[in-house]
């Protein structure tokens, strides 16, 4: 078995911190998992580790198991919380432009796993490059047909990862962002 990856486990950890850091007076997230994913246990509980270490005092979890429940979710699911993690997962990318526009309609600060969440208006994204890691697909597609054995072939982690700040979204939701944010980001939407 080969292929690439789009996360590890430091990327949950680091969105978390990401969030706090921008927004130091969030102390309770929501945190919107698919709970039917297998990836769903480790990622929340990286994601609970990293919001314990922060101070960060509550995570609430807001499932979505099934694209059905995905969308009928209404910002009420958001209830109590001060900011907003979505986990990666398949079924959220295929509708990340519905998940942004709940989220935004909480009017919750929000960090997204891949940064065409921030391209279609979420506030902040953090997350592997996924246009690079198909190109690198196909680099060992090319490889394979060429009679390499997919066993010589490592699995690899994101070599490049995108952090992306969209500052229409945080104006439109009458949010400030740092200075020092601003600076890390490799990209920022105006």
């Amino acid at each position: 078995m080969t292929g690439l990856t789009l996360g590890h486990d430091e990327l949950n950890i680091k969105r978390v911190e990401i969030l706090s850091t921008a927004f130091p007076s969030v102390s309770v997230i929501a945190v919107l998992v698919n709970s039917s994913s297998p990836n769903t246990p480790p990622f929340i509980e990286q994601t609970e580790r990293a919001a314990k270490s922060l101070g960060i005092g509550d995570v609430r979890r807001v499932s979505a198991g099934s694209v059905e429940t995905l969308l009928s979710l209404d910002p009420s699911a958001f209830t109590g919380a001060d900011g907003v993690v979505v986990l990666p997962d398949a079924v959220f990318w295929n509708h990340r432009r519905q998940i942004v526009a709940l989220v935004s309609r909480t009017r919750l600060p929000a960090i997204y796993p891949e940064r065409e969440y921030a391209d279609d208006g979420g506030l902040m994204a953090y997350g592997a490059n996924v246009p690079e890691n198909f190109r690198k697909a196909a680099t060992y597609v090319d490889r394979i047909l060429k009679g390499a054995s997919p066993a010589s072939l490592p699995i690899q982690d994101p070599a490049k990862l995108d952090f992306v700040v969209n500052l229409k979204s945080a104006k439109a939701l009458g949010l400030t962002i740092a200075p020092a944010i601003l600076v890390r980001a490799n990209e920022v939407i105006e």
